[in-house]
């Protein structure tokens, strides 16, 4: 429906011909003057809101994923690996919804949560930038 208002805005109030809204959309000047003719276009076809087929197992996915998330990242499950574990406790569904899933997942985690924090450490960082004594400028010449 926001489509329709952005081309009736543009002809009506912007004074745009046709063509240019048919270059600014994509869509065939005979759908843009429909649209214009047309007091109210309702879609033709609502989709139903029904769940996913991943969502009874949602929840032992997620738990999984949090404990992936801990691990290094050569020792985690791929999200194939996930797939199969899911089937073997009778998941149907398929693999491109699993990894919509974890998709979904990951871009929902703060990206602190998604970064594994690092586990080596370098003890002369804080003298870094400091002349030590024993690469010191000699003075002695």
């Amino acid at each position: 429906m926001e489509l329709l208002s952005v081309i009736r805005r543009w002809h009506c109030r912007d004074h745009l011909p046709i063509r240019e809204i048919e270059r600014r959309t994509g869509l065939s000047r005979n759908t843009i003057r429909k649209y214009l003719r047309a007091q109210s276009i309702e879609p033709r076809f609502q989709v139903p809101e029904r769940p996913s087929r991943p969502d009874p197992f949602a929840d032992r996915l997620r738990g999984w994923l949090v404990l992936e998330a801990a691990r290094s990242r050569k020792n985690r499950r791929t999200a194939r690996r996930l797939h199969e574990d899911l089937v073997a406790l009778g998941y149907d569904g398929s693999y491109g919804r699993v990894a919509a899933f974890i998709r979904q997942w990951k871009h929902e985690q703060p990206r602190h949560a998604r970064q594994r924090v690092g586990v080596f450490s370098c003890p002369c960082a804080s003298s870094l930038g400091k002349p030590s004594s024993s690469t010191g400028a000699r003075t002695g010449r």
